[in-house]
This record gives structure tokens, C-alpha cells and sequence, in this order.
């Protein structure tokens, strides 16, 4: 299992640069519901998770490099939305109270899991 690069991920990277793009180029640009109101909740895993599980790894709590596991990635998805969806809203009245970002959140999720494991349904000898 290759290891996780945490902060140096690509998928991090370009999660990164794809949500700067939005939030400040395209936005001001596109009057689209999907780019302005859940584009960038689809980048809540690969933007968040690697730097969530860098600090696990620094504090102990996580005892090994490989990319994320399935139950660490769901975990961290039932968390957040609870906490971005559920408390949120109650405690900062400023926070939209969107239901339609946690498939959002779900969707990035599951598609990250599977870039962060693409060696085990693509082996080297079958990818393109």
C-alpha cells in the first residue's frame, strides 16, 4: 500500500486549487445554483480529511501512513455533517441550513476514497 502523502496529496492539492478557483474566479462570473450553493462541499473530504488525518497522525491517534480507510472517511462525513448541518445552524445563526450539501458532502467523499484507492480496482497492469 503506497503511502499517504497527507498535505502533499493531489488530490488534495487539486482539491484546493479547484475550490480557490471557484470561490473567487468563477463565482463572481456564473450565475449557476450548483457552482455558487454545492460545488465546493464536494471538496469537503479531499480538502479537509488529509489535514484532520495529518494531526491524528502528530497527536498519536492514528498509528499508520496508508490512505484513508473507508470507516475513517464515513466517520469524518457523519461527523461533519452533523456538525455543519445539525449544530451549526442552531449555534451561528449565519450558517446556511442547506440539506442538499450532505450528498455533496457524501458524493466528494466516496470519489475520494476511491482516488486514494484506485491501486485496488485498478491494479498497475490494467490502468490506462
Amino acid at each position: 500500500m503506497p503511502r499517504f502523502r497527507y498535505q502533499h496529496d493531489p488530490l488534495f492539492l487539486s482539491g484546493c486549487a479547484a475550490y480557490a478557483v471557484n470561490r473567487w474566479l468563477i463565482k463572481p462570473q456564473v450565475h449557476s445554483g450548483f457552482m455558487h450553493d454545492h460545488f465546493n462541499d464536494c471538496w469537503l473530504i479531499p480538502c479537509a480529511l488529509p489535514l484532520v488525518l495529518w494531526l491524528h497522525r502528530r497527536l498519536g491517534l492514528r498509528r499508520h501512513d496508508e490512505p484513508p480507510r473507508i470507516t475513517e472517511v464515513v466517520w469524518h462525513l457523519v461527523f461533519w455533517s452533523i456538525l455543519f448541518k445539525g449544530i451549526g445552524p442552531r449555534i451561528f445563526p449565519h450558517v446556511t441550513y442547506d440539506l442538499w450539501d450532505i450528498p455533496c458532502y457524501w458524493g466528494g467523499g466516496i470519489v475520494a476514497w476511491v482516488c486514494w484507492h484506485k491501486e485496488s480496482f485498478f491494479p498497475p497492469s490494467v490502468r490506462p
